[in-house]
């Protein structure tokens, strides 16, 4: 939902279908400064070009590019561009389910976290999330990012090392195989196997070295295979294998197998397949 905020300013804005975001939102702004407010959500920021420096509860901080700031809900802040460019950020509103109100002392006393794997992850959401169809890979990475947050709020040091659940595995592939087509979100999933998000994913990730949205995909590019060399259409095959659109099935299939669903069709046909 593109708006203009102000002169020199570009922002893009939506919520997406993504259990737990409240919205995403792009903004770059050159002289554009928030006065003090506050969220009813966690703000999630990474700055992609310039800096911003911001006061909260009382206090100043900043953003360079390698920082990820975390603000929590119901605590006043501000913002201002602390170079001459001004800057560019992306920022992800988190409910409560992601990120609960236990932890919102200690993200007041340190909300800017220097962590370069956090940073690389929370710019891999926001690359799934600008792509219609990709949800469930950007819960998954949703999910690594809040337990990596929480380890950092609760202080615990270094990430542990994922433990070992096959059982979990099997029985989250038994489910993706059945939901090959309709899909599922990591939340529906953890209600259904009675287990967090986060750990859904280490167990699956662990047990078959590939995340889960990565098998669901796969799968799907498998069907979407076998329905074109039947000289199904690509339009119709995405419809029919569970991909947002044909953009969307071109795009994973096109990763997975090397060429474009049109021209594997062709291959098949011309082969008498």
């Amino acid at each position: 939902m593109p708006s203009q905020a102000t002169s020199g300013a570009s922002v893009s804005a939506w919520r997406p279908r993504v259990p737990g975001v409240v919205e995403v939102f792009h903004a770059r702004f050159t002289e554009y400064a928030y006065p003090m407010h506050v969220h009813d959500a966690w703000t999630l920021l990474i700055v992609d070009d310039g800096a911003v420096r911001y006061d909260l509860d009382r206090h100043e901080h900043g953003t360079p590019d390698d920082t990820v700031s975390l603000l929590p809900p119901h605590v006043p802040h501000n913002g201002a561009p602390a170079t001459a460019g001004g800057f560019r950020k992306r920022v992800l509103y988190l409910d409560t389910s992601r990120l609960g109100d236990d932890l919102i002392g200690a993200a007041v006393d340190r909300p800017d976290l220097r962590d370069p794997l956090l940073r690389r992850r929370v710019g891999q959401v926001h690359a799934a999330l600008v792509r219609p169809g990709d949800e469930l890979e950007a819960e998954s990475r949703l999910a690594l990012v809040g337990e990596r947050l929480r380890e950092h709020l609760r202080s615990r040091g270094a990430a542990r090392s994922p433990r070992r659940d096959p059982v979990l595995a099997r029985r989250l592939r038994e489910l993706l195989d059945e939901r090959v087509v309709d899909g599922l979100t990591l939340e529906e999933a953890g209600t259904l196997l009675s287990a967090h998000p986060a750990h859904l994913v280490r167990a699956f990730s662990g047990a078959y070295g590939i995340a889960p949205h990565q098998y669901l995909t796969s799968r799907r590019v498998g069907r979407a295979r076998r329905l074109l060399l039947e000289g199904q259409s690509p339009g119709g095959v995405a419809v029919a294998t569970g991909f947002y659109d044909q953009a969307h099935l071109t795009r994973h299939f096109r990763k997975l197998v090397g060429v474009t669903p049109g021209r594997y069709r062709a291959t098949g046909a011309g082969a008498g397949a």
